[in-house]
């Protein structure tokens, strides 16, 4: 019970954060459907929720950008007694709503809106005072022109069902308008916000205040209860009389009608209230009121013609017909009048790209004319060069590294001549970069990779193009090992590497040629050539030379001179039959270790902490172990001299 508690609160904590900017506006009315064999009615109840389609969250965070589904709403008596908690209804029915901008001289303006319908039937008894069923939600949106701190407004709808003494069978009135409508700023526009009541009820209109409510609650049990009189917080000068400004301001009509001239562009929130009275009794059935989002877009636009002042029809098949282009800046229903130079003409009704075919090759002017005939216009003029046919390729043969690799330009231009070619290999270096022109060119790659060849060819015609393509430069690496010391009759295995396929030469002492690992079993000094190669036929060698000594032993020389000239500069023991070295260590007179190494290819370089030592005879003592398993121990001076 304690764990299922934390959940429950843990979650209303994280519902209490959700806001709800993608609502812009709402109303919720009901329908009189029946009554039951006990007294009570029968209404279907709906609400109408509408969210800027256009609209995503990002990184806002709790922030929704979709309809929510189910949603609550609460049911009270006309003196604040809670009937229904959080009945839970859902979407039956959501419309896509979009108005774009279809006027020739202004810019295409589009208003994108999404209505869902949630509805469900709730029973009630006939009482005095009616009823009252509300929804609440937070928020409205972000920087709304005419509400203060927007973000954090909260919206309430609500409908009165009339009580017994009025009209307990009564069907609201409702707002059947769902239209986006794309308002301009500086521009008059009317719009029918005309209600429809199923009783022919009569009906009253009046701009009204926007209702707040709903804001940073749980869901299920958070609307207040009636009276509903806290509106939202208007920013001077607006209010819900005056929602927009305008000159003149905007205003409704008894006939539904919306109209003014804005004044500001921007988003601003409108509620409508229709008032119904029974047209027998002349009594006030009710008030509803619609909240929306209207928005005020800039549309004025700068008509203006685009068309490239040169036009190259370079196309690799010889087709004359040419893409024409259309950049210009013009009304959602502009249209486009088009002389080809060439004795035709069309006019088009869109921008987007179409091929005119040309009867020959050549120059030709073009002209666009935006909107023909309207004030609204403008031109714009360009040359069109139609010589077509450039057909750009190049072979490669030849794909090793050191080798020479032949480029090969096959390019072909059916309406003229190439003139000029530059190659790219894909090597950075400033000499390279631009040295290498004409049909045919050689280079020889220094390592192996994919290199990124380029060919750009020009033509007498003002054409040109470039072709790139991605080629694979192939190499072996060859290695047979280092040169070794063997005691006569001591076997050794090769470790060929770096390619596919491997031979070695000469023959004597091997068991096999063609392997990477053949074994040795020779007495002689000898040199030992590897060959290896790939399946592109890339080859590469390498060398080996093995000598053989009498052994197992370990030759020391008794003196070096680490002068630089190349001769005897490090003092190092030559091993033969030796398979381990356990340590090769050098002492001064005085018994100060000088140089510790296993390393017999390295030696001692005849310094001491990177300075050179003083002449003089050092004492050195090494160990390891031979190829029959027996430890070996070696001590003895050497004498350095320069």
């Amino acid at each position: 019970m304690y764990r299922f508690l934390i959940l429950a609160i843990c979650c209303g904590l994280f519902h209490v954060r959700a806001v709800c900017y993608h609502i812009i506006g709402g109303e919720i009315y009901y329908a009189y459907i029946g009554t039951n064999a006990d007294g009570t009615n029968r209404y279907v109840i709906t609400l109408k929720l509408y969210r800027d389609a256009d609209f995503t969250c990002g990184a806002i965070q709790g922030c929704l950008d979709h309809f929510e589904n189910p949603v609550p709403i609460n049911v009270y008596t006309s003196t604040g007694s809670r009937v229904y908690t959080g009945i839970q209804i859902s979407i039956v029915q959501t419309k896509s709503l979009r108005d774009t901008l279809k006027n020739p001289c202004l810019a295409p303006r589009t208003q994108n809106l999404e209505v869902a319908y949630y509805q469900d039937t709730i029973t009630l008894a006939p009482n005095f005072g009616g009823y009252y069923v509300t929804y609440q939600r937070c928020c409205r949106g972000e920087k709304l022109a005419n509400i203060y701190d927007s973000e954090h407004e909260g919206s309430t709808y609500y409908t009165v069902i009339p009580g017994s003494e009025k009209r307990a069978t009564n069907s609201s009135a409702y707002f059947r308008q769902d239209g986006a409508i794309v308002i301009c700023n500086s521009l008059p526009f009317t719009y029918s916000y005309a209600a429809y009541d199923p009783d022919n009820d009569s009906l009253t209109y009046n701009l009204c205040n926007a209702l707040t409510g709903g804001a940073a609650r749980n869901e299920g049990a958070a609307t207040n209860p009636p009276p509903y009189n806290a509106t939202v917080d208007y920013i001077t000068p607006y209010s819900g009389a005056n929602p927009m400004g305008g000159a003149p301001q905007i205003s409704i009509d008894n006939n539904g009608m919306l109209q003014g001239t804005p004044n500001r562009e921007g988003k601003f929130v409108v509620s409508v209230c229709v008032n119904e009275y029974d047209r027998r009794t002349k009594v006030l059935l009710g008030t509803h009121h619609k909240d929306i989002l209207l928005t005020v877009f800039n549309c004025k636009t700068n008509i203006q013609a685009g068309f490239p002042s040169v036009l190259q029809n370079c196309v690799a098949a010889p087709d004359l017909g040419v893409m024409m282009p259309n950049y210009s800046n013009a009304g959602y229903t502009s249209a486009y009048y088009w002389d080809f130079g060439d004795g035709t003409d069309t006019l088009t009704y869109d921008r987007t790209i179409f091929k005119h075919q040309f009867p020959d090759t050549g120059i030709y002017k073009v002209k666009l004319v935006v909107n023909p005939g309207l004030s609204c216009t403008d031109s714009a003029a360009g040359l069109v060069y139609n010589y077509p046919g450039l057909a750009g390729d190049f072979t490669v043969q030849g794909l090793c590294k050191g080798e020479v690799v032949r480029f090969s330009d096959i390019s072909t231009y059916t309406y003229g001549n190439i003139t000029e070619r530059r190659w790219n290999i894909g090597q950075d270096s400033e000499d390279i970069l631009g040295a290498f022109t004409g049909t045919n060119i050689n280079y020889v790659y220094p390592k192996g990779g994919v290199y990124t060849v380029a060919l750009s060819i020009y033509t007498n015609r003002s054409c040109s193009t470039t072709i790139t393509k991605d080629i694979m430069i192939y190499e072996v690496s060859p290695s047979a090992g280092n040169d070794t010391v063997l005691a006569k009759g001591q076997l050794l295995q090769l470790n060929g590497s770096g390619g596919e396929f491997y031979s070695w030469s000469p023959p004597d002492g091997l068991n096999s040629t063609g392997i990477p690992d053949p074994v040795v079993k020779w007495d002689q000094d000898i040199t030992y050539t590897l060959t290896v190669s790939n399946t592109q036929g890339c080859i590469g060698y390498d060398t080996i030379r093995v000598k053989y000594y009498t052994g197992p032993e370990m030759y020391v020389p008794n003196a070096f001179s680490p002068n630089g000239d190349g001769q005897n500069d490090r003092f190092r023991f030559i091993p033969v039959g030796i398979t381990d070295y356990y340590f090769f260590r050098i002492f001064n007179r005085w018994g100060q270790e000088v140089y510790s190494s296993t390393d017999f290819r390295k030696g001692w370089d005849g310094t001491i902490k990177g300075s050179p030592a003083p002449v003089d005879t050092y004492i050195w003592i090494l160990s390891g172990k031979d190829l029959n398993g027996q430890t070996i121990l070696r001590k003895g001076t050497v004498t350095l001299v320069k």
